[in-house]
């Protein structure tokens, strides 16, 4: 059964605030984006910043040198850290995933757009989770490009049991064939956040899945 998971993306400690508490309400798990205004041309709240209580956690990190940030994402101990394929420090990604799992953290390869399976799959083969990103990087509210759900048996070939996780325009219009495609885990964004009554748009995309 496909996992609906609400994300948070902003650089407001009140809106972060408001959102880990309401979220926490109706869903067990969070998706919570980090970018460094770099890799991603916007910028949001930073590690020291962060917080939760009572949900499992990820996070996505979109930044040009993970290496630089990865001390600070041990320190807040999440289930899972997200790392992507294109970023600087790509010929070090292995060497990193192995020193978060020193730490108990799952790990997760984000693949954009233009990066296919194949190119990265020596890190698919090590990694817990795989994250096919279809959107407007570093922002909630783009356009589902549906066209990365090709990818979905590609990467079930290179490493069966790892999770895939959907990140990009994800609503109640394509929820359904994305889940059907074969992803584990929707990552939501702007359907929930802004919808009048979030509890409510998360169950109703839970229906639709």
């Amino acid at each position: 059964m496909t996992t609906i998971v609400p994300t948070i993306t902003t650089d407001d400690r009140d809106v972060y605030a408001q959102q880990i508490h309401d979220w926490a309400q109706f869903s067990k798990r969070v998706h919570i984006d980090i970018t460094d205004g770099k890799f991603a041309p916007s910028r949001t709240l930073n590690c020291n910043q962060l917080y939760w209580s009572g949900v499992t956690t990820e996070i996505h990190v979109m930044v040009e040198q993970p290496s630089e940030w990865v001390n600070q994402l041990v320190s807040l101990h999440p289930d899972l850290v997200i790392l992507h394929a294109e970023c600087q420090d790509k010929s070090r990604l292995s060497e990193l995933f192995k020193y978060l799992k020193k730490f108990g953290i799952k790990v997760g390869l984000a693949l954009l757009p233009e990066t296919q399976p194949d190119e990265v799959e020596d890190l698919i083969r090590i990694v817990d989770d795989v994250l096919i990103f279809a959107g407007h990087l570093g922002y909630q509210g783009g356009e589902a490009d549906l066209n990365q759900l090709k990818k979905v048996e590609q990467i079930k070939a290179i490493n069966p049991i790892a999770i895939i996780e959907w990140d990009g325009g994800a609503n109640i219009s394509n929820v359904k064939q994305i889940s059907q495609a074969g992803v584990d885990q929707i990552n939501v964004g702007s359907a929930i956040a802004r919808a009048d009554n979030p509890a409510e748009a998360w169950k109703q995309l839970t229906l639709f899945r």
